[in-house]
């Protein structure tokens, strides 16, 4: 029997967000949810009230988008092909069906039992055989979703995984808590997906590391950022090496079924919305540099950092001098 090894980022971004003196009206919180470590922050008056706010937010959209809960939203779609969802589950869908389409689908969420035939759902990786791939396959295609309000349909045997939006979309929400309660400077850290409410509480900009993705416990650089989000994708967060070393990574390019090989090896990317930069990250590395460029300069509203499998760090003119290069690496600005 062949032995896989299995590594996963907790961190994929490293965040470096302390102020030299902390305000006592600082208050921060840290649980496990969507299969990661979360923190929360907040600054303010009623900060200990905003960030238990924003864990019961992320606690019950968790319940709604586990695909291993049977009872949640996407449990009972999956299981029985059609369900009524929530309003949250039903937006999710939409905005990442959205995604599916402008990217020619580089993102998929019907892709899950390809993912489950690698082993990555599952926790038993290993390469499966063409020919359960192709019968994966023919299970995919967000295409073939029905969506009538409130109501989700599937095809026979197909299953729908949030799980390259949720994240997103969830950060957007606990901020979302944290704004009505009268913060106006938080942050949350999903996992390495950083998101932001304001400026730190002395009104300079947050500073979000950027994980190296050829050394995760290093830097590839700081970007300096207010109200935005900071989300990355990459192939060096979940993967596994067979006896013959080769990597088989966990983001699959949903034309194949089998690991993206485009020639990059994170893609970060900067925005107003969680739920659009997680759903992005993921599509533009599958569709590899060229088409990622081409997709920003066609649709715009975001910013990237790309690094290429050659160490080159693509990065949009936008955003350059707010990012500090401490990897070494040779960097390019992309501009319009």
């Amino acid at each position: 029997m062949k032995k896989y090894r299995y590594f996963c980022a907790a961190a994929m971004i490293a965040l470096t967000a302390s102020c030299s003196t902390a305000p006592a009206t600082e208050s921060t919180r840290e649980l496990f949810a969507m299969d990661t470590i979360i923190s929360i922050r907040a600054y303010g008056q009623h900060s200990d009230e905003a960030v238990n706010a924003a864990a019961d937010r992320l606690t019950e959209l968790e319940k709604l988008f586990s695909v291993t809960d049977e009872n949640s939203d996407i449990g009972r779609l999956n299981k029985f092909g059609t369900a009524n969802v929530s309003d949250d589950t039903a937006y999710v869908i939409s905005e990442a069906l959205d995604v599916c389409g402008s990217t020619d689908g580089s993102l998929d969420i019907t892709v899950y039992p390809v993912l489950r035939e690698w082993g990555f759902t599952t926790g038993d990786m290993h390469v499966p055989s063409d020919e359960a791939i192709t019968a994966a396959l023919a299970k995919t295609g967000y295409e073939n979703i029905g969506v009538s309000g409130n109501t989700v349909t599937l095809p026979e045997g197909y299953m729908l995984d949030l799980g390259s939006c949720a994240k997103g979309y969830a950060g957007d929400e606990m901020l979302a808590e944290m704004s009505r309660l009268g913060m106006t400077s938080a942050l949350v850290n999903l996992g390495g997906n950083v998101q932001t409410l304001g400026t730190k509480p002395d009104g300079s900009e947050w500073s979000v590391g950027i994980a190296n993705p050829f050394s995760p416990n290093e830097l590839l650089g700081i970007l300096q950022i207010h109200d935005k989000s900071v989300i990355t994708s990459g192939g060096y967060q979940r993967y596994f090496t067979d006896d013959d070393g080769n990597v088989y990574i966990h983001i699959l390019d949903p034309a194949t079924g089998r690991p993206a090989d485009s020639g990059l090896v994170s893609v970060t990317v900067i925005g107003d919305r969680g739920i659009m930069c997680d759903s992005l990250s993921t599509a533009l590395f599958v569709m590899g540099k060229e088409r990622a460029v081409n997709y920003w300069r066609e649709k715009g509203g975001f910013d990237l950092i790309l690094v290429a499998d050659d160490g080159t760090i693509y990065i949009t003119e936008s955003i350059g001098e707010s990012f500090r290069n401490s990897s070494g690496f040779p960097m390019v600005i992309i501009d319009e």
